[in-house]
């Protein structure tokens, strides 16, 4: 269920600008109208920082501090589309970030579960989250290679950071028949794999080729 109603009127830029984005993402191949609804109902502008508002619709990542950045919207847009294909209730976010792709799951009507390593960003999303009503997500400042344990099996997992490999925890966290929507890689070369979980086995498939930081292991900082 789209929740976008929530946030007309919450510092809305131009209608235009929104919509020139949305054109892009079509042009790129997203077709999932509920994807393209909620790129762009949710205020993008209000997960960047102020000095970069201006640039919030232009479909490129843009840094958010801590050595990290917000997703380019087609790379969200595609990720997100993916994630659906799945027909989940239950989804967890690993790599919150600033909290913006959290957003878009859950204003598709996702019960969304969300884990950050850097306390700095992990406030910085509870905030933004609160600005768009949106603080019913579940958040939480973790090691996001170990997942949500407690709170498994999900029916996807999304996870914003390159791992050289995929991590077991995250794979035996899939509900039977979830998948993982990860990128893979070094700094050679990303694929994004859709994992799909069939019993014991874990089927990929590659969606394309992408760029994301690394995703770190270890005590959150």
């Amino acid at each position: 269920m789209m929740q976008s109603e929530q946030f007309l009127g919450i510092g809305m830029t131009s209608q235009r600008t929104r919509e020139r984005l949305v054109q892009r993402l079509l042009e790129r191949g997203i077709s999932d109208r509920r994807v393209l609804e909620s790129m762009r109902s949710v205020p993008r502008h209000l997960f960047v920082d102020e000095a970069l508002s201006s640039r919030a619709y232009e479909d490129t990542a843009l840094p958010i501090g801590s050595g990290q950045t917000i997703s380019q919207p087609y790379v969200v847009a595609r990720m997100t589309e993916a994630v659906l294909q799945c027909r989940p209730r239950k989804v967890l976010e690993v790599g919150t970030g600033c909290g913006y792709q959290t957003a878009v799951l859950a204003s598709l009507g996702l019960e969304v579960f969300s884990i950050e390593r850097i306390g700095a960003l992990y406030e910085k999303a509870r905030r933004n989250l609160s600005r768009v009503k949106l603080s019913h997500v579940r958040l939480r400042h973790g090691d996001g290679y170990q997942g949500w344990k407690a709170q498994a099996p999900f029916d996807a997992i999304l996870v914003a950071a390159a791992p050289e490999e995929l991590p077991e925890a995250l794979l035996q966290q899939l509900a039977e028949g979830g998948c993982l929507i990860i990128p893979v890689g070094g700094g050679g070369g990303q694929q994004l794999l859709k994992v799909t979980r069939q019993g014991e086995q874990f089927n990929q498939e590659v969606l394309e080729m992408v760029s994301f930081v690394p995703m770190l292991s270890g005590a959150p900082r």
